[in-house]
């Protein structure tokens, strides 16, 4: 009888337990989810033999950035944050610039799969679709959960006028808020100055 009770409260001990790993891992979750959503990661790539120093003025190239898959407002607030970095770089404006400017951007559907049963598992990406905001969690436990993410990319080509050639492009990758048109601003701009901070190159 007592070794039924022992076994019995060894049984208690190990759902309590396993109760609390379910809470604390539920909550590391989110926080890595949170986390993610709060960084940029960003590349550039450039031409070697270019000469930054040349490039005084710019201009929008209209043609590139009407392809791009975004709202006109979310499209306006990209330019006028890109604007702002170049003019605190020392360059202007013009309407005979020396290097035009252009975007595009696309995004990927994350899909996240949890499984309660030993932690987490799989995971794989859904379709290409437009310029994507911020995450859906639609997360919880008792079985297998899925967590869909947008993962955004704003890419920024400039290019020199008179060669028509691609002389740098930058990149960022991240994710970004839906609802708040506040944050969705800030958000804007930290991703263009993250992904910014390369240009122009650093002299070899």
């Amino acid at each position: 009888m007592k070794q039924l009770k022992n076994v019995y409260q060894h049984f208690l001990f190990r759902k309590r337990v396993s109760k609390a790993l379910i809470k604390y891992t539920t909550v590391l979750v989110f926080a890595l989810l949170l986390t993610s959503c709060s960084s940029i990661r960003v590349a550039a790539d450039y031409d070697r033999e270019v000469n930054f120093d040349n490039y005084k003025t710019f201009a929008f190239f209209k043609p590139g950035i009407d392809k791009a898959e975004i709202s006109d407002l979310d499209k306006r607030r990209i330019l006028r944050a890109i604007e702002a970095e170049l003019m605190s770089k020392g360059l202007t404006k013009s309407e005979n610039p020396d290097m035009l400017v252009s975007i595009f951007t696309k995004s990927n559907q994350r899909v996240d799969v949890f499984n309660n049963a030993w932690g987490m598992g799989g995971w794989g990406w859904g379709g290409f679709g437009g310029w994507g905001w911020g995450m859906g969690p639609g997360m919880g436990w008792g079985g297998n959960q899925v967590s869909t993410r947008t993962e955004s990319m704003l890419f920024i080509d400039f290019i020199d006028t008179r060669k028509k050639d691609l002389i740098w492009q930058g990149s960022g990758t991240g994710y970004l808020i839906t609802k708040n048109v506040e944050k969705k601003e800030a958000r804007i701009k930290a991703f263009v100055a993250k992904t910014m901070e390369q240009f122009p190159p650093a002299k070899e």
